[in-house]
C-alpha cells in the first residue's frame, strides 16, 4: 500500500497537479485581497477627508437696458462654492506632510438646461474677493501647495491639513430687465422666474492628495448642485460630514 501511494506521489501528474492547486489558492486569495481593496481602499491614511461645504447664490451682472422704461438690465448667473476639509489622521503613527492636493478631471455627469458652464480658482489679486467669475480665473485642474499654513487665496494647503477650494458657476442663464428702483441680486432667477431644475446638474471631480513621502491618494467625489431650492432663496448651503462613500486609493508609491 505504502509502495502504490509513492508510485503515485512520484509521478508527474502528480506533482502538476499540487502546483495547480497552489497557484490557484496564490490567484483566489491575490483576487480577494484585491476586491477588498477596491471596495475599501486605503484604510489608515495619514489623512482623511473630513467634510465638505458647498454654497449656492444666485448673482447677477449689470449690463445695458434694452427697454428705455426699464431701469436696470442682468445677466444672471449661479454659482456654486465648493470648500473640501482635509485634516490629519490621529491614529495614524508615522510622520507624514501635504506636498500639495490637485482638484483635476472636473466635470459634469450631468448638465444643467441652461447658462453656460465654467469652473474657476481663487481670486488672487483682489484683496476682499474669494472667487470672481473671470477668464483669467478658468481652469479645469488647480493645485495647492503644501506650506506651514494655508491660505486659500493663493492657493497654499497647512502641510499638516486645510481647506481647498474651487468654484463651480453657471453662466449667462438668462437676461433679466427691470423698472424697479432697487432689487436683490440673489432675487433674480426668482424674478425671471426661472425653475430650480433647469439649473441642476450633477458635478464630478479628482482629489488628489501628495506627500512629501512621494506617496499619493486620489478618490472622486460627485455633488448634485445647487444646493436645494437656490432660485427661491437666493442663497443655500449644505454641509457633507459623511465621508463614507468616497474611497481613496493609492495612486503613487
Amino acid at each position: 500500500m505504502i509502495e502504490k501511494i509513492k508510485n503515485i506521489t512520484n509521478r508527474k501528474m502528480f506533482h502538476l497537479a499540487m502546483v495547480i492547486v497552489i497557484i490557484a489558492v496564490i490567484l483566489f486569495l491575490s483576487g480577494i485581497i484585491i476586491l477588498r481593496y477596491n471596495v475599501e481602499g486605503e484604510t489608515n491614511m495619514p489623512f482623511v477627508l473630513n467634510k465638505i461645504s458647498v454654497i449656492s447664490q444666485v448673482d447677477g451682472e449689470e449690463k445695458e437696458v434694452t427697454d428705455a422704461n426699464n431701469h436696470f438690465a442682468f445677466n444672471v448667473f449661479e454659482n456654486n462654492d465648493i470648500y473640501v476639509y482635509i485634516e490629519k489622521n490621529e491614529n495614524y503613527d508615522k510622520e507624514e506632510l501635504i506636498k500639495s492636493v490637485v482638484i483635476n478631471n472636473i466635470s459634469l455627469e450631468t448638465s444643467p438646461q441652461m447658462g453656460i458652464t465654467k469652473f474657476y480658482h481663487p481670486e488672487v489679486e483682489e484683496v476682499d474677493m474669494m472667487f470672481k467669475n473671470s477668464a483669467e480665473n478658468e481652469t479645469n485642474s488647480i493645485e495647492y501647495i503644501g506650506d506651514i499654513k494655508s491660505d486659500l487665496k493663493n492657493m497654499k494647503i497647512s502641510n499638516q491639513g486645510g481647506i481647498v477650494a474651487f468654484r463651480y458657476g453657471i453662466q449667462d442663464i438668462t437676461t433679466y430687465e427691470t423698472n424697479e428702483n432697487e432689487i436683490q441680486h440673489n432675487q433674480l432667477l426668482s424674478k425671471a422666474q426661472i425653475n430650480v431644475d433647469s439649473i441642476k446638474s450633477r458635478l464630478k471631480f479628482d482629489l488628489n492628495i501628495l506627500l512629501d513621502s512621494g506617496k499619493m491618494f486620489q478618490t472622486t467625489i460627485s455633488l448634485d448642485l445647487p444646493i436645494d431650492d437656490v432660485v427661491s432663496s437666493g442663497v443655500t448651503s449644505k454641509e457633507f460630514t459623511d465621508m463614507d462613500n468616497y474611497i481613496f486609493k493609492r495612486v503613487q508609491n
